[in-house]
This record gives structure tokens, sequence and C-alpha cells, in this order.
């Protein structure tokens, strides 16, 4: 049996680079490509259908809930976003690779949904106190802002043992370089060690 994964799952707190982890993977192996998610939210001047997201009413949305067709979703701003089980099911159908970006809820549903193919990464800060100063660092919040967010962090980083791999992400060059080889691991084909934790 194959161990190649798949679903390619980032989870991180806010600011410990996971973003620019996933850009990275994307740029560097063409047989990736980004999940696509669902939304109820207005499609914007320039958007696509299917590529930038699936765009559903709100009805629409609520009857794939009740269908099971929903692996995760969450409202933000008053609109649902979420992964399309079908949509997942025939991508990995056709050997395809993808990437997702979401929090740790959902990528422990991934998991639960597709446990023989999903490699759940954490991008996890060197420390909550890199973590402030990175948040700071980026003039964009106030300090009540910073710190909700770092009690969502210290929340998320109490479940960072139950990935399969955690990347801390002390200097981004070796992170960026542990991540590559790890995803190739999976795309190229080699075997994967389950539970490699790799430290600075």
């Amino acid at each position: 049996m194959s161990n190649r994964k798949h679903l390619i799952v980032l989870s991180a707190p806010s600011g410990a680079g996971k973003t620019t982890v996933a850009r990275h993977l994307l740029s560097t192996f063409p047989q990736l490509r980004f999940s696509v998610s669902a939304t109820t939210r207005q499609q914007r001047p320039g958007e696509v259908d299917a590529t930038d997201y699936f765009f559903l009413s709100r009805e629409e949305f609520r009857q794939r809930i009740e269908q099971g067709d929903l692996i995760e979703y969450e409202e933000i701003f008053g609109n649902y976003y979420g992964t399309l089980r079908t949509v997942v099911s025939e991508a990995i159908g056709r050997g395809e690779f993808l990437v997702f970006d979401v929090d740790v809820k959902g990528a422990l549903s991934l998991q639960g949904a597709f446990p023989q193919d999903t490699l759940l990464i954490f991008v996890a800060p060197p420390s909550l106190e890199s973590l402030r100063e990175r948040l700071t660092s980026r003039h964009t919040e106030t300090a009540e802002q910073i710190d909700t967010r770092l009690a969502r962090a210290e929340m998320e980083m109490a479940h960072q043992e139950m990935f399969d791999v955690v990347l801390v992400n002390n200097k981004l060059e070796e992170t960026l370089t542990r991540a590559t080889d790890l995803v190739r691991q999976h795309v190229e084909g080699s075997p994967h060690q389950p539970s490699l934790f790799a430290e600075p």
C-alpha cells in the first residue's frame, strides 16, 4: 500500500508562517494545488466559480451541511466557509495533491474524514513571546487584538502533538527547506516516517 499522502494540511497560530509555507510549497511543486473552499459570501469582480471559491447560497450551504458534504466549516463575518467532501474525494480519486491552510479544528476534521490520505503539518513559533514580537511588528492590530490571538495560539499549540509533523519556525529558510523535503517524499512517492518532529 502506498504511503503517499494526497492532502497536505497546514495549520498554525496566526503569525507563525503557515501561509508563507503554503505559498512556497505551491510554487515549488507544480503537482500541488490549493484546495478550493465553498463560501456563501458574494462573488467579487474577477473571481471565478470553482477556481477561487465554490460560491453557494446560504440555503445551498445548509443543504450540504445536512447531507454531510461539509468536512469542516466556520462562519466568518456572517458568511460561511468550508471544505466539500465530494470535491476532496474526487481530487484524491484523480491522484491529485491538495494543500489546505486551515485551523486546528479543520485539520483534525480532514484527518478524520480521510485518515489514509492526510498529512498534518503544524507550523509552530519558537515561543509565544516570539509570536507576540512578530504580531506586534506588523503594526496592524491593537494590543487587545494581539492578546486575543495569543490566547488562541496557546490553545492551538496545545494540540500540536496530534499532528504528524511539527515544524518549529525559528528560521524561515530552514523551515521552508524542511517542509519542501517532507512534501517531496509524498509528491514523488518516497516512504514517510510518521510522527516526525522537525526541531531547529
